[in-house]
């Protein structure tokens, strides 16, 4: 006991002597407000970006973190693809050289600036924040420059899926992109938004949210950065400004032109066919007061004819010059086949010296007009209109709207015994008003029967564009493997959650960038200097890198997201570049490590050469990668179940792999996971696993009859690895049902 006690006595002496000299932590000194406003505002600078016709547009803030000119803001401060000036606190202007790092989905960019000698803020710890904690913001609130605001900390919560401070201070669209900071000088957070609801409350993103961008940026230079949604000038010329951009295969356009009544123009550069001709364009407006459509016989200045629903009518002008006196409306009336507020295709038809409209292909007007006779084909929109253009097309005749009449009486025969009643005759309305508590009990319980129903077509509507889509992903890879378009298989699976994506766009987007990459080595290269050029133009060029900061949200499973953002998985950034890798002829293939896809270069002389695309493409040893895997399977693992992991995998087991982790992020959703499970039993049917897990679903979802299906194949064909007494108990509760 003595010698116990000693030891101990000795520890804590050891203890006091080794710490004696130590000094004692104090805390930072609190700022007053004045002194603190004078020492950052020495670090906030000013950021316009380029609008509509690349004049100035907004103005935001940012704020200094690095003495040689690293710049951190809001995303939407910088716009995508715009020029961006920043004005250093002295008053000198400069230009960015690079956007160094960006996320939309948590609204931060970070710019570098070709300076030195910056005075850079110290980033805190936002974990640390208290409620109450007093903060100050610095700003540009209205264009009053470095303005500052004080309050304190309201809390810190999630808005919109990112931790947000909440503040007790007065946030203005200015303040957007500038510090949050403690009485102590620490950036906290950087403000974002105001409060619709009272202007004594704003939010700023925690500065942690930062911290990972900074640790892996996602270099862009700003040359590159300007041609994000810029539309290929090869394809198409605007007329009159406005903001025309693109989204792989859809046009967007906001922001008036320069033409009288705002009008602007995008023009197809695609050579117009002689006579007859047809174009058609799908147009979708944001406000029906609106007005964008198709451009025809276009000169390329003010003369053109225009054809757009406005108002909710469909309208047909002449435009003979730049003066509203000078433009003849030739048409306007309201259409019953026009869908407010949706998508709307437009088509128009010229021959024999007549024009012909037709909206979703429903005759709207034709009339005897041939005062203009040639010219390009595109769009048009009118004032402040924004509004998504897809499906343009010009040719001697173009795709129709309408379903086939033979494939429209079928979908009639199977929804017949849901019919839709027409609107009430005066008559009835007038029967209705004798008894009206009656009536109404009567018409309640109709209301309910048709709202049960327009659920039940909703519900065939998604089950039908799910079943298609399946059907084509399973065509798309039953052929062999060197046939297997992977990247349109990837596209495939984006679209069994989104009718919209435009896979022929996004397919056409891949082989621009394989075009210019090729065009951008000599044909004799090495293999090891054209997967050096393919690293620099996907990580440097063009900024793709890992997700960091949302890597569980389901757009990194989706190529055409990929493509969009340039973030993804380590799965869909390495389908992008082995889909580059192939037209560049070099041999790249997928490598199935556990939790982390990575690809490997099979070299002439049959070496693999692992590269993790998700880390920009690096070179993996053998030997980190089976450590990769013990960790992630566990230290026992045989030798030989680990050289396994290092055979190439083929297509349809990467596709199965993306529907994989789309399931492993959607437990919540059994309606996406049902979605997921019919796509991979289609895939593979054989895979036990998944029919269990497809019984379990479709039993949450209340398809009991569809559960069973399930349970009854795996009794059948008792697949290895299911405990098959679970699945009778689960058999027994679903006959219960």
């Amino acid at each position: 006991m003595r010698s116990a006690f000693l030891a101990t006595a000795l520890v804590l002496i050891a203890a006091s002597l080794l710490f004696a000299d130590e000094p004692e932590m104090v805390p930072p000194a609190e700022l007053s407000v004045e002194a603190l406003t004078q020492q950052v505002r020495k670090s906030v600078v000013v950021i316009n970006s380029a609008g509509r016709d690349g004049e100035r547009q907004g103005m935001g803030a940012g704020f200094v973190i690095s003495a040689d000119g690293l710049i951190v803001t809001n995303f939407h401060v910088i716009g995508q693809g715009r020029d961006i000036r920043v004005q250093l606190p002295g008053g000198r202007e400069v230009g960015v050289a690079a956007i160094h790092a960006s996320d939309r989905v948590l609204d931060l960019a970070v710019l570098k600036i070709e300076a030195s000698d910056l005075s850079p803020l110290e980033l805190g710890d936002s974990d640390g924040l208290k409620q109450g904690q007093s903060v100050v913001a610095l700003g540009n609130p209205r264009g009053f420059k470095y303005s500052v605001v004080s309050g304190v900390v309201s809390g810190v919560r999630e808005v919109d899926g990112r931790p947000m401070v909440q503040l007790a201070m007065p946030i203005e669209p200015g303040n957007s992109g500038g510090p949050l900071v403690d009485r102590q000088g620490r950036v906290q957070g950087i403000v974002t938004m105001k409060s619709a609801v009272t202007n004594n409350l704003g939010f700023a993103l925690t500065v942690n949210l930062l911290k990972p961008l900074l640790e892996k940026p996602n270099p862009i230079v700003m040359s590159r950065w300007r041609t994000i949604g810029a539309l290929d000038p090869d394809k198409w010329q605007t007329v009159f400004g406005a903001n025309w951009r693109q989204r792989a295969g859809r046009v967007l356009v906001d922001g008036a032109g320069t033409s009288f009544g705002g009008r602007a123009l995008c023009l197809a550069q695609a050579e117009v066919p002689r006579l007859p001709y047809e174009c058609t364009v799908t147009v979708k407006l944001d406000d029906e007061a609106g007005a964008a459509g198709l451009a025809f016989c276009a000169d390329g200045n003010n003369r053109h004819y225009g054809f757009y629903p406005t108002g909710g009518q469909l309208r047909l002008t002449r435009f003979e010059g730049p003066e509203v006196q000078s433009w003849q409306i030739l048409h306007t009336a309201p259409s019953k086949h026009y869908k407010p507020k949706d998508w709307n295709t437009l088509r128009v038809r010229l021959a024999d010296g007549k024009i012909e409209c037709f909206v979703n292909d429903e005759s709207v007007v034709t009339i005897p007009d041939s005062q203009l006779i040639c010219g390009k084909a595109g769009l048009v929109k009118f004032r402040g209109t924004a509004a998504e253009f897809k499906g343009f097309e010009v040719g001697a005749e173009v795709a129709r709207f309408r379903v086939p009449m033979d494939k429209a009486a079928d979908i009639q025969k199977l929804i017949a015994d849901l019919p839709l009643e027409s609107s009430p005759s005066e008559e009835l309305l007038e029967g209705l008003a004798q008894d009206p508590l009656q009536a109404a009990a009567i018409l309640n319980e109709q209301a309910a029967r048709l709202e049960r129903q327009a659920q039940q077509l909703k519900q065939l509507a998604r089950e039908a564009h799910e079943r298609r889509m399946t059907t084509d992903l399973v065509t798309a890879l039953a052929v062999d493997e060197d046939m297997i378009d992977l990247f349109r298989a990837g596209l495939l699976v984006a679209r069994l959650d989104n009718s919209e994506v435009d896979v022929e766009g996004y397919c056409c987007e891949l082989d621009d960038m394989a075009a210019e990459l090729v065009g951008s080595i000599p044909v004799d290269a090495a293999d090891s200097a054209k997967l050096a050029r393919l690293r620099q133009f996907l990580f440097e060029e063009n900024g793709f890198h890992g997700s960091r900061g949302d890597y569980d949200n389901r757009a990194n499973s989706y190529l055409n997201e990929v493509l969009d953002d340039r973030e993804g998985l380590p799965i869909t950034l390495s389908i992008v570049y082995l889909e580059l890798a192939q037209r560049l002829g070099v041999k790249v293939v997928g490598i199935g490590l556990p939790g982390h896809f990575v690809v490997a270069h099979q070299t002439a002389e049959g070496e693999l050469r692992l590269i993790d695309v998700f880390e920009e493409a690096v070179e993996v040893s053998r030997e980190e990668a089976e450590r990769r895997i013990r960790t992630s399977l566990g230290p026992g693992l045989e030798t030989a179940a680990i050289a396994a992991f290092f055979e190439p995998v083929t297509k349809r087991a990467i596709v199965l792999r993306m529907l994989q982790n789309l399931l492993s992020v959607s437990r919540s959703d059994p309606a996406a996971l049902h979605r997921y499970l019919n796509a991979m039993l289609a895939i593979s049917p054989e895979q036990g696993q998944y029919h269990l897990m497809r019984a379990v679903v479709r039993y949450q979802l209340q398809q009991t009859d569809r559960a069973l299906e399930d349970v009854h194949w795996i009794l059948e064909h008792e697949p290895a690895g299911i405990d098959l007494d679970q699945v009778r108990a689960l058999q027994a509760e679903l006959e219960r049902q």
